[in-house]
């Protein structure tokens, strides 16, 4: 492909994806507002930056002939359109969002056809890391996250010798109660941690088994570190710090919890790659 074909593909996917902005425009205010104001979303202004910084990375993908358009991806951006009708007949609000990456998809199906796809395809499923779950999902979720974070902080805390009773979603402690609310229950670090592993994965050139064993281990990452939270705010209100126990708790926790999470997920990747070793090669004998 020449430069002018190069300039001129170019040329035809601004285009395509200012038109798939303007027709998404008020999805995409409406998601940027939940994450302004839904602590558990507030990492979906970073996961636009990742999915362009991923096709950044991956651009030796893009053949050295240059992209080649491919009709058939229409058919893709078709099943977008008609599954953003679907959210408006059927009054599914999670499918709007969810039509904007298959747009997207197919897009790069039919501006780049099959290369488009293979060097396109990570940054757009990522982006589905920025749309908000269904508040049907996102309330039984949170409810049994709240139940697993109680007993296992009640349990830790019993275990460091702490008088501590679980009673629904609280911790009763001899001078206090901790409430374990649903803003407390963990989903923000789950999904969180989820990105963040399968960001992970999409970056280490490992295994396939080294990149499942990341994501799968997403959640009780998350959910230990909420119970190590909880544990901490119900010692250190057991030790009369209340002050600073509620600093730890809505402040300081925060802010540790992604530190957290990349070294942990640092560690069971250096752990794998000790354990899963190469076979040696078996000299053969006569």
């Amino acid at each position: 492909m020449s430069s002018s074909g190069h300039r001129q593909s170019l040329v035809w996917g601004l285009f395509a994806l200012a038109a798939i902005g303007w027709a998404y425009w008020s999805t995409l205010v409406e998601t940027a507002e939940r994450w302004r104001t839904d602590p558990q979303y507030s990492h979906g202004w970073l996961v636009p930056l990742f999915s362009v910084y991923l096709l950044f990375r991956r651009r030796h993908l893009i053949p050295a002939g240059g992209l080649q358009p491919a009709w058939w991806g229409l058919g893709v951006v078709a099943a977008g359109v008609a599954a953003r009708l679907a959210a408006v007949l059927l009054y599914q609000p999670w499918l709007d969002p969810g039509s904007l990456l298959l747009c997207l998809f197919g897009l790069a199906c039919t501006l780049g056809g099959r290369a488009g796809v293979r060097w396109a395809w990570p940054a757009v499923l990522f982006l589905g890391f920025m749309i908000p779950l269904p508040y049907s999902f996102q309330f039984v979720l949170s409810g049994q996250l709240r139940a697993v974070a109680t007993k296992a902080s009640t349990y830790l805390l019993q275990t460091f010798g702490v008088p501590a009773i679980a009673e629904g979603n609280r911790i009763l402690l001899s001078n206090t109660t901790v409430g374990v609310e649903e803003a407390c229950s963990g989903l923000s670090m789950l999904v969180t941690f989820f990105a963040l592993a399968v960001g992970f994965a999409l970056l280490v050139r490992r295994h396939w088994v080294y990149l499942v064993a990341m994501v799968l281990a997403a959640a009780p990452i998350a959910v230990a570190a909420n119970v190590l939270r909880i544990t901490a705010t119900g010692l250190l209100y057991e030790a009369e710090k209340n002050e600073t126990a509620r600093w730890v708790f809505h402040d300081l926790a925060g802010w540790l919890m992604m530190p957290l999470g990349v070294g942990l997920l640092t560690v069971l990747l250096l752990f794998m790659d000790r354990a899963v070793r190469p076979k040696a090669a078996v000299p053969r004998t006569r």
